[in-house]
């Protein structure tokens, strides 16, 4: 499996686990949970949620999932823009530490930037830090100017961004200023909520290499550098294909025919968000 090293020296492996969703319908759970499990089996450690994921229930799931597996995964969540004030950031971060039935999280994240003044977010996230409840921060959804406006960005573990082959807009100042901070890249929907699966461009690709479209995606985001991709998955055989992603290294030819297929925008655009 592939790795990628936080500014914290933290290492994590290229590929985790997404949640958007997962939770909220109970005759769902037993298979989510099993998911999940399958997912830290496999090596995929990373796992990703949110207090906005079916408003906790997301959180819940994760924390009956890896309950008795704690030490060995890296668990992020996030933290609403309206509750990431000095004081409601504290509180939201003990509600979701109650929910995942933990005594600390791995990656705090700001979902997006809301109103409530960047310094006061920091702030928040500092002192969560130095209590011990979180033991990094970050941000989700924030395009360059909203990164350049947080008064130390030389803190900031992630910027966790809508990145795949058909939303390339971040490649044009984003990521190579992440890059340049050594700020790694947290992929979400890698897979456009599967509406690239049916795309006739990647699926030929993926048919020459014997592999799914979805495969493929995965593949194109892991070979590149300091990018981590969190694609959701809510069964064991889901999960399982996305892990023989990691495997796959794309020859020259591959990505040539994705370039061109999904080029990436002639002029710089705005970051997207889903």
């Amino acid at each position: 499996m592939k790795t990628v090293t936080l500014r914290s020296g933290r290492i994590v492996p290229a590929l985790g686990l997404g949640t958007w969703k997962m939770g909220e319908e109970s005759h769902h759970r037993a298979g989510e949970i099993a998911a999940i499990r399958k997912a830290i089996e496999l090596g995929m450690t990373l796992i990703d949620t949110a207090e906005m994921y079916g408003e906790g229930a997301s959180e819940a799931l994760v924390g009956e999932a890896i309950r008795g597996h704690r030490d060995g995964v890296f668990l992020v969540t996030k933290v609403y823009p309206h509750n990431a004030g000095h004081r409601s950031a504290i509180q939201a971060c003990e509600r979701s530490l109650r929910r995942l039935g933990v005594d600390a999280i791995d990656l705090y994240l700001l979902h997006w930037r809301g109103s409530i003044p960047l310094e006061d977010t920091m702030a928040a996230f500092e002192r969560l830090v130095g209590d011990g409840k979180i033991r990094s921060y970050g941000v989700s959804n924030f395009d360059t100017p909203d990164l350049e406006a947080i008064p130390d960005a030389a803190q900031i573990a992630t910027d966790q961004i809508l990145y795949n082959l058909t939303r390339r807009g971040a490649e044009s100042d984003l990521i190579p200023w992440l890059r340049a901070r050594h700020i790694p890249v947290m992929a979400y929907s890698p897979v456009e909520q599967g509406r690239l699966l049916s795309n006739q461009k990647l699926v030929e690709v993926a048919k020459r290499r014997g592999a799914t479209a979805a495969q493929i995606a995965l593949a194109w985001l892991l070979n590149q550098p300091e990018v981590i991709a969190i694609p959701k998955a809510a069964n064991t055989r889901h999960v399982e294909e996305n892990r023989a992603a990691a495997e796959l290294l794309l020859s020259e030819e591959e990505v040539q025919a994705l370039e061109i297929g999904f080029p990436r925008p002639r002029t710089r655009k705005p970051l997207e968000m889903l």
